[in-house]
């Protein structure tokens, strides 16, 4: 999946434009991040299942992560892209009564580990609505292919719940240029509908290294969640965030 979506942000600028323009800018974005879990409630299935917190009764490890997004911008106002965004985070511990789980009951006091994995994919376009020496302004939209799992195991037991599916979200970014070289940026995902939400949220501190490279430092919020007869899960994570971004 990765190296077909990587294939086609590279052909669009010519699918969409034909050969390059004297216009076109590339825009390769790495991240590294220390992520923190503040809630991670589930039960499966979501009408039988018992309710109980990978965070709260279990307790959750601090994960480590990357993130790529990559893109295009054409004739300085569109731009074309993908992020790759994976994270996967591991809970142990024991709770004090029964919990089923997709089928599978672990008995009282047994001790548990729990994966809660979810890996975005997204293919993004956005227009500049603002442009000024100060201040850049981009709305847009955002696919969302999230594959996602949670396993839990214990007392010689195993059982996962795993989901494949396409989420449509609303793609925004800000840069204010407050006092160059430094800027501040916030920039996201968010949805919010009645078969759940999600929001993908970044706030950064960045410093121009040289015209073409800024280095960042900030915060980032995961948040969101669906309750169906299927899964009830919701979950928050805090993200601490550094990273280089490079245009050419």
């Amino acid at each position: 999946m990765k190296t077909w979506i990587a294939g086609l942000v590279l052909s669009m600028p010519v699918l969409f434009f034909g050969p390059t323009s004297v216009f076109a800018e590339y825009v390769i974005n790495l991240q590294g991040a220390a992520v923190f879990t503040e809630k991670n409630d589930i039960r499966i299935p979501g009408d039988s299942g018992t309710k109980f917190s990978l965070s709260d009764d279990l307790s959750a490890d601090t994960e480590y992560t990357g993130r790529l997004e990559a893109g295009y911008i054409h004739n300085a106002k569109d731009y074309f892209g993908i992020v790759v965004a994976p994270l996967s985070v591991d809970s142990h511990g024991r709770v004090d009564r029964n919990i089923d789980y997709a089928g599978t009951t672990f008995a009282a006091g047994t001790d548990l580990k729990a994966t809660f994995r979810f890996d975005s994919y997204r293919l993004t376009w956005r227009r500049k609505l603002v442009s000024r020496d100060d201040l850049d302004v981009w709305l847009g939209v955002s696919g969302n292919i999230r594959d996602a799992a949670i396993t839990v195991e214990g007392g010689g037991q195993k059982a996962e719940k795993t989901n494949t599916g396409f989420v449509p979200l609303i793609n925004f970014l800000l840069d204010w240029r407050f006092a160059k070289p430094w800027s501040f940026r916030a920039a996201g995902d968010a949805l919010v509908g009645p078969q759940g939400r999600a929001e993908d949220m970044l706030f950064a501190m960045q410093y121009d290294v040289s015209a073409t490279t800024k280095v960042f430092a900030g915060y980032r919020i995961l948040e969101g969640g669906a309750d169906n007869d299927e899964v009830y899960t919701f979950s928050l994570f805090h993200y601490a965030v550094a990273g280089m971004e490079v245009r050419y």
